[in-house]
């Protein structure tokens, strides 16, 4: 397969290559970023590192307590390479563990990342009122306040609440931003706080290749109004650069514009707005 690549598609797989071994050295458990990894070495033919990558996949699951998911992923290797002592090996540990443990549940999902029972149907974002969406303050509040990281005054300063039944004026700030704008928190601080609550990984935007053509096809009312940033397209996925892992309206609205499975990254808030901004102009 890696023979029908163009120059610029092999050196595109590469700059992935590059950037999600970076961000899977360093968030092991990050089983999406693992499958696009996977994905780019195999569309290089580099078949032994999809094989590798495909057995990280598998321990990832298997320390996220998700054992089905974990047997299905080494059970496929061994439809490639049924004499493979490493997987017989995983797959006995995981009988055993099943067999002696219950197996844990799954970490709550952000709600960003649950795709919505009628995503993809081509709908266009109603008026809706204050009450019928959620854009995640809920549980940033919950993460910020009652975690005693600021004060309520503080959260609700900085925290903006759009008015759907207008267009936006260009790119609303995220709340992490707005934090760090007014000297209240810094938003590393708030981004590795958000990484270590939420099973979305950071992603640093500024070394990352944008599809800004990718972007330009979802709703601009959308990706201004809450701040996320359709940047590129591995397959069937579309990635998504947000600051609010939490914004279920958002996640909906993005939902309906494609029939890809969205996978999220928590991106540095003003790089997301630089980038908009140049999307969007």
């Amino acid at each position: 397969m890696a023979s029908t690549l163009t120059q610029s598609e092999e050196a595109q797989l590469a700059q992935t290559i590059e950037m999600f071994e970076v961000i899977t050295q360093s968030q092991a458990h990050d089983y999406q970023s693992l499958e696009i990894l996977k994905e780019a070495y195999s569309k290089l033919g580099r078949e032994k590192d999809v094989i590798g990558t495909s057995k990280r996949i598998a321990e990832a699951y298997v320390q996220m307590g998700q054992l089905s998911s974990a047997i299905l992923e080494y059970e496929t290797i061994l439809q490639r390479y049924p004499d493979d002592a490493d997987v017989q090996a995983a797959l006995q540990q995981i009988e055993s563990k099943a067999n002696n443990i219950a197996a844990r549940p799954m970490l709550a999902e952000p709600a960003a990342i649950v795709r919505p029972p009628d995503a993809g149907k081509g709908k266009k974002p109603g008026k809706l009122a204050p009450t019928d969406f959620d854009d995640g303050r809920k549980a940033m509040l919950k993460i910020f306040v009652e975690g005693k990281i600021i004060t309520v005054g503080d959260f609700d300063l900085c925290w903006s609440t759009p008015d759907l039944s207008s267009v936006p004026n260009g790119v609303t700030e995220p709340f992490i931003q707005v934090l760090a704008d007014k000297g209240i928190l810094p938003s590393d601080t708030s981004l590795k706080l958000l990484t270590d609550r939420t099973r979305v990984p950071y992603l640093p935007l500024d070394k990352y290749d944008l599809d800004l053509d990718l972007a330009r096809t979802f709703p601009v009312e959308t990706c201004q109004r809450w701040c996320v940033l359709p940047f590129d397209r591995m397959s069937k996925l579309v990635l998504v650069a947000t600051a609010n892992p939490f914004n279920q309206q958002a996640a909906k609205e993005l939902s309906e514009a494609t029939t890809s499975r969205l996978l999220w990254y928590l991106v540095p808030p003003s790089d997301l707005v630089k980038n908009l901004r140049k999307v969007f102009r």
